[in-house]
């Protein structure tokens, strides 16, 4: 614990508010809230401590704190702060996904549409559907029983679905408001969980249809009963009051969190959603600060009401969850209900905790290796480089991110080479390394904690001109060199550069070479796209006026460019190309 540290802890107040950790680049790596800020800080750098907890403490050079006036305001700042810096150490939801609603559109011929975004545009939304192919086949449902206009603009002639009576055809024939206001009263009455009393008028319209021995109309309301039976009667009818509600529970070992929430829609039991994490702080304050993400960060859909389990602080999830109704039930189908979301999430943790530490020795802890193999701090943050052009044509350059010994995609940058004439991979090292770190510096990026080049001593050793003589950086820079099969062989590291020895059964080793793949991939990968674009490229490109259109036009009057240069002016004139154009595209081709 350094000096800094240790005077600012006599200094914390008692009070509530958060507190920001930021390593020693001076990046905020964790946020939390605590009711009194002097007990919780503190007790990050005094006692003992597990692994995950103990990697946070390390990376820990200061810190800043933030006094509230009550707890939930606590909560509601740290959760914007987690929000505006996306600390690495704080709860990181699994997906971000938007569930999928079905439209009712507005228009004055309304249609049935699956969207994510929900808009003010006076269209009705049902939903949402956690399970996207629920909502697909329930509007495949509603397409056959209710003839709904399909297409996007009206065509001047009837389609296929007219003749398969799923469609009024608008666009020949008039239909008046009260037929469409009939149609989507109905389909808004199914959506809200009405389809039996849908399914028992479909049966009254098919007895009479009978009756009245019109067996083609009985034989149309039968098929659409039996779609009905087939795609709504196959789920569980698990609450009777048809009500939307989200119900949480959660389990708690050895510093891990298992959320497991139940989407209940139209008092079915339709999905599940599983999030797993470390956790820094009590449980009871952990839940709050996930309920507060998964309806804001994740951007899930808030329902009529919410289920939690009593260990929850029922008044901060009140204020926290504004405009929803939040229940601790204590008997009944909800509390059943509860018990099963729990129950799942203890299941969850079990199973899966093998997994997480496999996957931790496979990530962390070749990560830590790694930095004692090197005699550096622990490389949290890893760039990788690598080159790649066809005899100096379109020669690219890219760069990967590993944090934590994991690709973080959202990181990953190409670079085209602007400077550079012919193959010559150490100069367009130098360039791509120089724009790279220019810009780190000037926008105040995070600098990584070891680069890696995908190359020997030479191009290790240009990189470090350009960070130590041009940009006075000092960062471990460290070279991978393939063998003649193109696989990962030797580390060099140092100044002078030299092989470090690695085991090659060892997980730094794995780390590394995964990391040479992946920058090799993605490198090979921009290449291919760079060079399939000019193989597209023509000399027809250059010419001032000559577009994609008379591109194509040319092409397909004279068949090829040999063609073209035997043509008079008054051949490209004929084409309705202007005299200039024309005279500069002989030019051009004949040169």
């Amino acid at each position: 614990m350094n000096e800094i540290i240790n005077q600012k802890l006599t200094l914390l107040p008692d009070q509530p508010g958060c507190y920001l950790m930021k390593d020693r680049q001076g990046t905020i790596i964790y946020v939390g809230k605590a009711k009194v800020l002097k007990n919780r800080v503190r007790s990050y750098f005094t006692g003992s401590h597990d692994g995950k907890t103990l990697r946070l403490v390390n990376e820990i050079e200061d810190f800043e704190y933030i006094v509230t006036s009550s707890n939930i305001e606590a909560l509601l700042l740290e959760l914007n702060l987690i929000k505006k810096y996306d600390p690495k150490y704080n709860i990181m939801l699994k997906d971000d996904k938007s569930y999928p609603f079905i439209k009712l559109t507005a228009e004055r011929h309304p249609k049935l549409i699956i969207t994510r975004k929900v808009k003010k545009d006076k269209g009705k939304y049902f939903g949402p559907y956690p399970n996207v192919t629920a909502a697909n086949e329930t509007k495949k449902l509603l397409d056959r029983i209710y003839p709904l206009r399909k297409c996007s603009t009206l065509p001047d002639r009837v389609c296929l679905y007219y003749h398969l009576g799923q469609c009024l055809a608008p666009c020949v024939n008039e239909v008046s408001e009260e037929q469409y206001k009939q149609i989507t009263d109905e389909i808004a009455r199914f959506l809200n969980g009405g389809y039996k009393e849908i399914k028992k008028e479909l049966t009254e319209r098919m007895t009479a249809a009978a009756e009245e021995l019109d067996f083609e109309r009985a034989k149309e309301y039968r098929d659409k009963i039996v779609h009905i039976e087939t795609i709504m009667e196959k789920q569980k009818i698990t609450m009777t009051d048809f009500t939307d509600r989200d119900v949480f529970g959660y389990a708690v070992d050895k510093g891990w969190m298992c959320v497991q929430v139940f989407f209940v829609r139209q008092g079915k039991l339709i999905e599940r959603d599983v999030s797993m994490f470390p956790i820094y702080n009590e449980p009871e304050e952990e839940i709050l600060t996930f309920l507060g993400q998964f309806y804001t960060k994740a951007n899930h859909f808030k329902p009529k009401e919410i289920l939690i389990q009593d260990e929850v602080d029922l008044t901060m999830a009140e204020q926290l969850l504004e405009d929803v109704k939040v229940l601790q039930p204590q008997r009944g189908q909800k509390k059943d209900l509860v018990k099963m979301a729990i129950k799942n999430a203890k299941i969850a943790l079990n199973e899966k905790f093998s997994l997480i530490e496999k996957d931790e020795e496979r990530t962390i802890k070749a990560v830590e290796n790694l930095g004692e193999l090197l005699g550096i701090y622990t490389p949290h943050r890893i760039e990788s480089f690598d080159n790649s052009n066809i005899q100096g044509t379109d020669p690219v350059s890219a760069m990967v991110v590993f944090i934590d010994g994991k690709a973080t995609k959202r990181e990953y940058r190409k670079y085209k080479i602007k400077s550079v004439k012919g193959p010559d991979d150490y100069e367009s090292m130098r360039e791509v390394t120089r724009r790279r770190y220019t810009r780190a510096l000037k926008d105040e990026l995070p600098l990584p904690d070891l680069i890696i080049i995908d190359g020997g001593k030479g191009h290790v050793e240009t990189v470090r001109d350009v960070l130590e003589n041009e940009l006075g950086l000092d960062i471990p820079l460290a070279g991978l060199v393939k063998d003649d099969k193109h696989r990962t062989s030797q580390l060099l590291y140092g100044n002078p550069l030299e092989i470090v020895p690695l085991p090659r059964n060892s997980q730094e080793f794995y780390l590394l070479q995964r990391i040479q793949d992946e920058v090799h991939r993605f490198a090979i990968t921009f290449h291919r796209q760079i060079r399939g674009k000019s193989a597209f490229q023509s000399v027809l490109d250059d010419i001032p006026g000559i577009g994609q259109k008379r591109k194509k036009q040319l092409l397909k009057e004279f068949g090829s460019v040999k063609k073209m240069k035997e043509a008079t002016l008054e051949e490209f004139r004929a084409l309705g190309i202007p005299v200039n154009v024309a005279e500069e595209l002989i030019n051009k081709l004949r040169s």
